[in-house]
């Protein structure tokens, strides 16, 4: 691959902004594929939840990393990058241009830049914290890393006990928080060009969109597919918001309707905190995805 060459276009942005549609469009003007970078659609268990491509867009163009992994796989960010780049190696070997898209702003940030160097954490307070996030649980752990650091919190998956449990070990093992250690990194160099997209809607417009998607879901069966994964849920797969507010609620700690309403704030929630994320990051332009026209000039001008 030589440098400028060869090409990702990142289609990134909150949920249910619209970001399956316009990178068909994307992909399909250009002639590509398609990575996902939405770690929630990697599981081929998990259908309703993640909001996945349907089967009839899955084949309008070819899709990577979604449905690639069962839920009891053992798979994390680091070792995304290395599978991506690999792949990415072998498909500009057909390709000039590949579309990545994706809501999940740590695995784009790897994939385009690489992981971030943290400093080494004893097997003691792995331990100590492994052992806190089982007794206490996720409150507990929401509070303890928006007390040390609460710009991270505000971007963290806050429904994931060991992204949370991650950033307390680093603190304890050097007395500075993921904030820190994040900005202290300098990106990697590719051997690709990298063009960010990024997708955002009114507020209340998308505030109304994630509602009625988490409607659907619901009428196509969230709460049963959720049921029979019960048993798995102490599963990283199944530490996200779609889930966890549904086996609180087979736990009985609230009843249904709660349960919905929680689906629907924590799911607003999340998109705020993807929002929060891609607007850090300077590169990304930024476009209403039905400006479709906009964005293809902009993309056949990069």
């Amino acid at each position: 691959m030589d440098k400028k060459t060869k090409r990702i276009i990142v289609i990134a942005g909150p949920t249910a902004v619209g970001k399956t549609d316009l990178s068909l469009e994307v992909a399909e003007h250009f002639n590509t594929v398609i990575l996902s970078a939405d770690s929630r659609q990697f599981y081929k268990e998990l259908e309703i939840g993640t909001a996945k491509p349907s089967p009839e867009e899955l084949t309008r163009v070819k899709h990577y990393f979604i449905n690639s992994l069962s839920i009891h796989d053992t798979y994390d960010v680091a070792q995304y990058e290395r599978d991506a780049l690999s792949l990415l190696n072998e498909l500009f070997q057909t390709y000039h241009t590949v579309v990545v898209t994706g809501g999940s702003g740590l695995y784009i940030k790897a994939l385009c830049e690489g992981m971030d160097d943290m400093p080494a954490v004893a097997e003691e307070i792995r331990e100590k914290w492994n052992l806190l996030r089982e007794e206490k649980g996720l409150a507990f752990l929401q509070d303890q890393v928006k007390t040390i650091d609460p710009e991270y919190f505000e971007i963290v998956d806050q429904h994931n006990p060991i992204r949370l449990t991650r950033a307390m070990e680093v603190y304890e093992a050097s007395g500075k928080n993921m904030t820190y250690w994040r900005s202290k990194n300098k990106p990697s160099d590719r051997p690709f060009d990298i063009v960010k997209i990024a997708l955002e809607r009114p507020r209340e417009e998308l505030y109304e969109r994630i509602d009625l998607r988490m409607d659907l879901m619901i009428e196509e069966g969230l709460f049963n597919e959720a049921k029979e994964f019960y048993a798995f849920k102490d599963l990283n797969a199944l530490q996200t918001v779609g889930y966890t507010e549904i086996f609180e609620y087979l736990d009985g700690k609230y009843d249904k309707e709660e349960a919905i309403r929680l689906l629907k704030r924590n799911s607003r929630r999340y998109a705020k905190r993807q929002l929060t994320w891609f607007k850090k990051d300077k590169e990304f332009k930024w476009f209403h995805p039905e400006n479709e026209e906009e964005l293809i000039d902009y993309l056949s001008s990069k």
